[in-house]
């Protein structure tokens, strides 16, 4: 964007601007929902208008391949989609900070088929697990948005790495182990982007348990782990200045009395302010909510949701007011109001989406 002159009223407004609160600044702020649609190979772009609470379509943005996991980066200028099909690839869109359409900015190989992508909290490297490779993966972001094809490194883990994330802080790094049952934890350095194994190396969780998703509190005390194969979500209180994890409790997110088959959870998110934690459950086609104690880091059960069929993905708004979340086999989404004392769902209304939407990224314009 070209800066120009102010002159005039363009002057007193550009002030009167600079010294509003900001919460003013951006009360009329839109509000992007990101969908990527996995068989019809396209991202999904919509605004959330929180005034009359539904979702209207902006964009349907073509991809090359099968568009699964996405990042945004901290700055909310770009967005990056793993393409889980030969050959596996990373496309990076930037974001239009006015409408939040998605121009195409390069497409590069990554080096495996990468089931979760994320940059780290800088924005200065790409974060990627591979399920099927069983390894993770540290690419450079040499210009915004520019993602290099060459990493700076590749470690193997035990089978089915399957997320991966810095702690808040950006010190340390740590990568979930489905098939290994452990999620494993490195120190992680902001200048190079390379990672090297902690003391000790790795967390266990109960065997067969399949740890998938995790996520830190916004005040990174806490880390919470949601286990596939189980129905299990795992409670750790995090030491920031070691960067290791130490279990503290475990609860169920499959609903009570369900007997439709084998536990299948899926994603986990924590609102903005970290009070609620929610997860989904796919055998039972659930969101399950719970109320997160900031002492002790204890989870609450509210309650088990209806969503779509076989829920992969969900995300809230910034505001924590409202989930999306996306059904794999139903090619639509649902739109709820969180209840901000209780943690409930409310659905609003359903939208039709591509075919196998799976995962959900939202963001304010900034």
């Amino acid at each position: 964007m070209v800066a120009t002159k102010k002159t005039g009223v363009g002057a007193l407004l550009g002030l009167m601007m600079a010294a509003m609160p900001a919460t003013a600044k951006t009360a009329t702020a839109k509000t992007i929902v990101y969908v990527s649609n996995a068989d019809s190979r396209e991202i999904s772009v919509l605004e959330l208008d929180a005034q009359s609470r539904e979702l209207r379509t902006v964009e349907t943005v073509p991809v090359s391949g099968t568009a699964m996991p996405m990042a945004i980066s901290p700055d909310k200028r770009h967005l990056y989609v793993s393409l889980r099909s030969q050959p596996f690839s990373v496309s990076s869109f930037a974001i239009d900070p006015q409408t939040g359409r998605l121009a195409p900015l390069a497409t590069v190989p990554l080096p495996d088929n990468m089931a979760y992508v994320a940059t780290d909290r800088s924005g200065r490297f790409l974060l990627s697990a591979s399920y099927t490779g069983d390894k993770i993966a540290i690419n450079p972001i040499d210009r915004p948005g520019f993602v290099n094809a060459e990493p700076v490194q590749v470690v193997q883990t035990r089978k089915h790495a399957h997320a991966i994330l810095t702690d808040r802080a950006n010190k340390h790094l740590f990568a979930s182990n489905l098939g290994g049952d452990i999620l494993l934890q490195y120190t992680f350095d902001t200048a190079t982007g390379r990672v090297a194994a902690n003391d000790p190396p790795f967390v266990e969780t109960k065997k067969g348990a399949g740890p998938r998703h995790f996520v830190f509190s916004p005040d990174d005390t806490f880390a919470y782990l949601v286990n596939e194969l189980d129905g299990t979500l795992n409670s750790y209180r995090f030491d920031a200045g070691k960067g290791t994890l130490t279990e503290v409790g475990s609860v169920s997110v499959v609903p009570p009395g369900f007997k439709g088959g084998a536990p299948a959870s899926a994603e986990l998110r924590i609102t903005p302010d970290g009070r609620f934690i929610y997860a989904s459950e796919r055998s039972s086609n659930t969101i399950a909510a719970f109320r997160v104690d900031g002492e002790s880091g204890a989870l609450t059960p509210v309650g088990n949701f209806a969503t779509e069929t076989q829920p992969r993905g969900f995300n809230f708004d910034p505001s924590g007011r409202f989930l999306v979340a996306a059904g794999q086999k139903s090619d639509s989404a649902t739109l709820y109001a969180i209840d901000l004392e209780s943690g409930a769902l409310k659905e609003l209304k359903r939208y039709p989406l591509g075919k196998n939407p799976n995962w959900v990224e939202i963001i304010d314009l900034p």
